[in-house]
């Protein structure tokens, strides 16, 4: 099928290196750059999207979260105290 189409004076240039470079007609390599630019957009809608697991972890409401490490210092206190209870 043939259209026009403007194509920048940069993609050009270096469409024409890639011609040059593989020994391949310059139809040949727009129309492989094109085909190669549809699939990798496919692909990426088709790609699964991650999706970061939740995990609760409690109400720590009455803490200030911007020290956590006071948060994290106060609950390991409450956990040797209630290992240390458990021994008794």
């Amino acid at each position: 099928m043939r259209t026009t189409i403007t194509i920048d004076d940069d993609l050009m240039q270096e469409l024409r290196k890639r011609a040059y470079r593989s020994n391949l007609r310059l139809k040949e390599v727009i129309n492989n750059t094109i085909r190669c630019g549809l699939k990798v957009e496919t692909e990426a809608r088709q790609a699964k999207k991650y999706k970061c697991p939740v995990f609760s972890l409690g109400n720590p409401s009455s803490y200030n979260l911007d020290h956590a490490l006071d948060l994290a210092e106060h609950l390991e206190s409450e956990e040797i105290a209630r290992k240390l209870l458990l021994r008794k």
